[in-house]
């Protein structure tokens, strides 16, 4: 099935409108900004975007989520927790006999 996207700019968002898995219509709103970087890191974010096939404000997204998560209230990351919390459930019988 081909799909399309709409794109448009209104009050300096992009808004791109597609159909989403189950046919109905998403939209993705994107607020434009501009910024600066070292020429060398910019250049590795690129390589990378371009080696994942990715688009740059994909990558630039993400690791600005992952940031934000790991530096937001100085709480471990959900997926840690989770993983913790899954290790123990498993194991604990044997951590407590390790602790012996």
């Amino acid at each position: 099935m081909q799909t399309s996207t709409i794109t448009f700019i209104a009050h300096g968002a992009i808004i791109k409108i597609h159909p989403d898995e189950s046919g109905g219509i998403m939209a993705a709103v994107r607020e434009k900004f501009s910024s600066q970087l070292d020429p060398d890191l910019l250049a590795k974010v690129r390589g990378l975007a371009r080696e994942q096939g990715r688009q740059l404000q994909s990558l630039l997204e993400e690791a600005l989520s992952e940031y934000l998560e790991r530096n937001q209230n100085q709480r471990p990351r959900q997926h840690v927790l989770d993983a913790y919390g899954l290790s123990i459930q498993e194991f604990d019988e044997l951590y407590k006999n390790l602790a012996k």
